[in-house]
């Protein structure tokens, strides 16, 4: 995947603009293959819990648990990310309002 298009959708995301995160890599994620296809498709699961969860009040804990199944998929650094610490800072920020889980941004 190419690092800017990464940075560019973590951004948003560590900005709280998860939807717009979700787009971000989603033109990535339809021609992505094996490990990357399934980082991308995490991310963007992950990140429309968070938008359905804080901008529509909506439970979303079956985008979590498939976002889930994915990260178990992977190693526990995939990307440049801790997908065990991302996992549970997401779990926390659906519980808690004004939470905002992070992905590392090198460079």
């Amino acid at each position: 995947m190419s690092g800017s298009e990464f940075r560019a959708g973590a951004r948003l995301f560590n900005g709280g603009h998860w939807w717009e995160a979700h787009e971000a890599w989603e033109a990535r994620w339809l021609l992505a293959r094996g490990d990357e296809r399934a980082f991308l498709q995490a991310l963007i699961l992950l990140a429309a819990a968070l938008h359905k969860r804080w901008a529509h009040g909506s439970l979303t804990h079956r985008n979590f648990d498939k976002a889930d199944r994915y990260l178990q998929a992977l190693p526990p650094h995939y990307g440049g990310v801790d997908l065990v610490s991302l996992r549970g800072e997401v779990w926390t920020a659906l519980q808690q309002p004004g939470l905002r889980p992070q992905l590392p941004l090198d460079g």
